[in-house]
């Protein structure tokens, strides 16, 4: 079987992170982001994965490489010459998939436990053309809204809708058949807007609810929301994954080379990275740290992002979303509050209102 991942593009919302590297590669809790999509396809009996880019495919070359030899799966990117939306890639990769049965689309974008067995079953039983996982969220105006019938079969598929319609969105999860590529014209479109609605119609979609955790991670305030959504999942099936050092409350992802100075408070919902120095007295909580980053003593990071090889100085404070680029360094005892700082910066004094510094 096959399966075709949407990528997309430069991941302008996630920035500053993706002005280092590619939005797939960025890790999510002490891991490349991508893996998890392929891991699961790979889990469920997948043999190859288009990956739907709109990048040089060059820049995730020894990524894919390693991946392909560690889970004996082929990878190939289709690259697009422009942003093509979310059902343009599909024909626009059709040479690429050359596949007669029904094939997996799930977006990068989201943090799920992808339940891709239950997903085929439930097309088997079914026998329409698609079928679509859907999850429950508290803010459906933002997504498309799925209106089904106890069976499963969607009666109505609403784009972003102004009123109120329910609560079941589109999770980003597919099965489709074949046919359903027909359905798509060549260039831009959507399957949101123009296609799910047209099938709907017709009786040729049907959706499964989803009851594990599910977040949708292109921007920095969801991103670490779906870490503290991936981390209680972990802590429910493979609590083995969560660090028991004794400076952590909660649930903490932690890398096994990091090291923790005396009289910290590290948690809840926190991740470490690779190689990454904390110094005394540091408290951390709803953070991220990717790999190579110093915590200097006595100071207090929250709900942010501390990007690669990046420095936080002594009695610092980092809260509301802040994300420190790449080989970013805070001097001693300032406040920054919800700052997006590009990488390769040093910044000397305090932001009290969240802006982007350039």
């Amino acid at each position: 079987m096959k399966a075709l991942i949407l990528v997309g593009g430069f991941g302008t919302r996630l920035r500053p992170l993706t002005l280092s590297k590619p939005k797939p590669l960025v890790e999510f809790g002490n891991k490349v982001a991508l893996l998890y999509q392929i891991e699961a396809l790979v889990e469920f009996g997948v043999t190859e994965i288009v990956l739907a880019i709109a990048y040089p495919p060059n820049v995730m070359e020894d990524f894919i490489l390693d991946v392909q030899k560690k889970h004996n799966i082929k990878i190939v990117c289709s690259q697009e010459s422009e942003p093509l939306g979310t059902a343009g890639p599909i024909v626009y990769a059709k040479d690429v998939l050359r596949t007669n049965d029904p094939f997996f689309v799930i977006n990068s974008d989201i943090s799920s436990t992808f339940p891709l067995k239950e997903l085929m079953a439930f097309h088997k039983q079914h026998k329409r053309e698609a079928s679509l996982v859907v999850t429950k969220v508290e803010e459906p105006s933002k997504y498309g809204v799925v209106v089904f019938e106890p069976d499963g079969k969607v009666v109505r598929f609403i784009n972003k809708p102004k009123q109120y319609a329910g609560n079941y969105i589109n999770a980003g999860i597919y099965i489709l058949e074949p046919s359903v590529v027909e359905r798509i014209p060549a260039g831009p479109s959507s399957m949101e807007k123009e296609i799910f609605p047209v099938m709907a119609q017709e009786g040729q979609l049907y959706c499964m609810p989803h009851a594990g955790y599910w977040l949708d991670i292109r921007t920095p305030k969801n991103h670490l929301l779906g870490m503290g959504k991936y981390v209680k999942h972990l802590r429910e099936t493979n609590p083995a994954a969560l660090s028991t050092h004794p400076a952590v409350v909660g649930d903490v992802i932690m890398d096994s080379s990091a090291t923790i100075g005396k009289e910290c408070v590290i948690g809840p919902d926190v991740v470490i990275g690779p190689d990454c120095v904390i110094e005394d007295g540091v408290h951390l909580e709803r953070a991220t740290l990717m790999q190579g980053c110093v915590i200097r003593k006595h100071s207090f990071v929250s709900d942010s992002i501390i990007g690669w090889r990046s420095t936080v100085g002594q009695w610092v404070r980092v809260e509301n979303v802040t994300v420190l680029g790449e080989d970013v360094k805070l001097v001693d005892e300032i406040y920054v509050n919800g700052g997006l700082v590009l990488p390769h910066k040093v910044i000397t004094s305090s932001v009290s209102e969240p802006k982007i510094i350039m």
